[in-house]
């Protein structure tokens, strides 16, 4: 239980006990090194979700909310109309460091709302506000991650394997995760599983985190290439599939990072049920279907040169680096939420829950 707790109350993201900095780990050092670092300034906040540091779309979303009231509290002796102006400036700023992820917007949207309706109050009583509202943000994911990993356990049994893609456990998100959660609770309960956690090329989020925080909780995790996928399933090895995700669109498209759609493909192929696991601050109801949904490119080097000591590739050779890719909804056995499962026709059913 210890190693557990280790894991699924993890503090990635807060603030400094003075509330003028936001404290993140960095995860681009892990697993080898747990390095904590602080960001007050807007080019230290953008730098952070740009570069990975922070990560998940709902560890994004709580890292802006605190961002945000950190950075407002630098300008909050102005009138009010130079505060919300520079508000707006700094959150336009921020939400452009990463496209795809609705949870970002969703938040710097949710604090916005605020200094929007609060025109007749002092300055400093905004702010207080935000401060609450940050706070409030991060609780709600919390609560959130706990109620989808009871919904997520009962979708499994005791014994099952279960292919995880990319990382959407407490790191992504808050406490037990998304994807990860159910695995996490499940432990807890004294349940066993076996999860087979795709490396996730480029970036190696499923090698450096997933099977890190699986690892270090005690669960039964096996590390595979991207492109060993297939094999496991033919083996029998799977009976689920359960992966994160940074937007659902209104009709149950949803994008998670690159390699996700290959992995609903073969699972369809070997008759594996997919299911992606995310709050409701991922749903995007005002996004018809994945054809709307931006797809955010990285620096193509991350292909040739993240990792190596030495270049894979000649200098010359293009490449194409998308962040995410987009799972076509019917290749899904169900959205599950904090509110509950969400089967097909999900364009109807989403609607009847989140419209």
């Amino acid at each position: 239980m210890d190693q557990i707790t280790q894991v699924t109350h993890i503090d990635n993201v807060k603030l400094t006990e003075d509330k003028k900095a936001v404290v993140f780990i960095d995860q681009t050092q892990l697993p080898n090194r747990t390095v904590y670092l602080t960001a007050d300034t807007e080019e230290d906040c953008f730098d952070a979700i740009l570069k990975l540091k922070v990560r998940g779309a709902p560890c994004i979303g709580i890292f802006a909310g605190y961002a945000m009231y950190v950075l407002c509290q630098k300008y909050q002796d102005k009138p009010y109309a130079e505060f919300a102006a520079e508000y707006k400036r700094q959150s336009a700023y921020l939400n452009s460091s990463r496209p795809t992820a609705v949870n970002l917007s969703w938040a710097l949207k949710r604090m916005e709302k605020i200094v929007e309706e609060s025109s007749e109050v002092p300055v400093g009583e905004i702010v207080e506000k935000l401060g609450r509202e940050c706070v409030a943000i991060h609780e709600e994911d919390i609560a959130m991650c706990r109620k989808i990993s009871e919904y997520g356990l009962s979708l499994i049994k005791e014994g099952d394997g279960i292919l995880t893609h990319c990382n959407a456990g407490p790191l992504a998100t808050s406490r037990y995760g998304t994807a990860l959660g159910p695995m996490f609770l499940g432990k807890e309960k004294g349940m066993n599983f076996r999860v087979f956690a795709d490396e996730t090329r480029p970036l190696l989020q499923g090698a450096r985190l997933t099977s890190y925080e699986l690892q270090k909780a005690g669960i039964d995790v096996t590390l595979i290439c991207d492109n060993m996928a297939s094999i496991v399933m033919r083996n029998g090895w799977i009976q689920a599939c359960f992966v994160g995700c940074d937007r659902i669109a209104a009709n149950g498209d949803f994008a998670n990072k690159i390699g996700t759609s290959g992995v609903a493909i073969l699972a369809k192929h070997y008759g594996i049920p997919v299911y992606t696991l995310g709050p409701s601050s991922t749903i995007d109801m005002n996004c018809p279907d994945g054809e709307h949904i931006e797809i955010e490119l990285r620096d193509p080097n991350e292909i040739k040169e993240k990792f190596y000591a030495e270049p894979m590739a000649l200098k010359e050779v293009k490449c194409y680096n998308p962040a995410f890719d987009v799972t076509d909804h019917e290749l899904l056995a169900g959205i599950v939420t904090e509110k509950g499962i969400v089967r097909p026709p999900f364009d109807v059913n989403l609607k009847k829950l989140f419209g």
